[in-house]
């Protein structure tokens, strides 16, 4: 029986060394997944930072563009604010220039009558002068293409001497300030 149990012996030494090869094997699996866990702790960071860092630039860029673009949208309204400063003004004096032209169509008779009229063609000329130079321009009509962003037609006539389309007669002149349109001229067209 010695022998047996010596067998015994040797077979329980065995399965004790494979266990303990078992758990060294194990616990040094552990050992690794946890180093490998600690590494990857390690690097993650890194990334996050690098990952936050490209999203800020990125935010950083998005806003720099939207600055340049409001910058550029003011720029243009403060040049056409510059351009178009007299247009609520011209606006309001094209009637003081309608009854000026009135006025100076009607036949004078009198010699003080003629004086009157010299006195009103000269202002007239002066009103004319300083809204020229504010950039008032008078639309041109008769002979004209009919155009409907300058032109508004009020009436129609065929004549057959002139070809369709083309104005006839020019019935309340109309400005232009610079490139904008502050009065269509009132015309009539040729069918």
């Amino acid at each position: 029986m010695t022998e047996k149990n010596e067998n015994q012996e040797q077979v329980m030494e065995e399965n004790e060394a494979v266990e303990e090869t078992i758990e060294t094997t194990e616990s040094s699996e552990a050992v690794e997944e946890i180093v490998e866990e600690e590494v990857a702790e390690e690097v993650d960071p890194v990334a996050e930072l690098e990952a936050k860092l490209v999203a800020e630039e990125e935010r950083y860029l998005r806003l720099r563009a939207d600055f340049d673009n409001l910058k550029r949208r003011s720029q243009l309204d403060r040049e056409a604010q510059a351009k178009y400063r007299a247009q609520t003004l011209l606006t309001d004096l094209l009637p003081v220039l309608d009854n000026f032209e009135r006025a100076l169509s009607v036949e004078a008779t009198s010699e003080e009558a003629q004086n009157m009229k010299k006195g009103i063609d000269m202002v007239y000329r002066s009103l004319v002068e300083a809204t020229t130079k504010e950039g008032l321009k008078i639309i041109a009509t008769e002979g004209e293409v009919f155009d409907p962003n300058i032109h508004q037609a009020v009436m129609q006539e065929s004549n057959p001497e002139q070809e369709s389309g083309i104005v006839l007669q020019e019935l309340q002149r109309g400005y232009q300030l610079k490139d904008r349109v502050l009065r269509p001229a009132m015309v009539k067209v040729n069918e």
